[in-house]
């Protein structure tokens, strides 16, 4: 998986004068099953989260509240996608190394999940990550 299959969508969005409603379905519009849901806030000015990739894991994005970027990275390609609407969703396969930064006040992020957490789906260390990437190092590897 590269940079450019992490997409994009939209998540369902129904406009009512007394406010409006979006939701999300497992499946839908995130492509798996959601084996878990968490969220990141009250993130102090100037701190950044993530900074790892997963072996199997795919999330899904959104900005609840806010705004934050998502700066991607497959081994060899970088990419920054901002995220500021709530009815816009972020997908990213596995395989794909993330950073959050840039949070404005109040941001929150949600991340849907297509696995419950293991610590030994994670990459933790961007060169093993990237000796996995190019097919040099063994799954096990932190």
């Amino acid at each position: 998986m590269s940079i450019y299959d992490c997409k994009i969508m939209n998540i369902s969005k129904i406009n009512d004068p007394r406010g409006n409603l979006s939701f999300i379905e497992s499946g839908r519009p995130a492509p798996f099953a959601i084996r878990r849901v968490y969220w990141i806030y009250d993130v102090p000015g100037g701190e950044v989260r993530g900074g790892h990739a997963y072996k199997k894991l795919q999330e899904f994005f959104v900005a609840l509240s806010g705004s934050f970027d998502v700066v991607l990275n497959d081994g060899q390609n970088t990419k920054v996608v901002p995220l500021n609407r709530s009815y816009f969703g972020l997908w990213l396969p596995n395989m794909i190394w993330r950073r959050l930064e840039n949070f404005s006040t109040n941001a929150v992020c949600l991340i849907l999940a297509s696995m419950p957490y293991t610590e030994d789906d994670y990459f933790r260390d961007f060169k093993i990550f990237q000796k996995a990437k190019m097919g040099g190092a063994d799954d096990n590897c932190r």
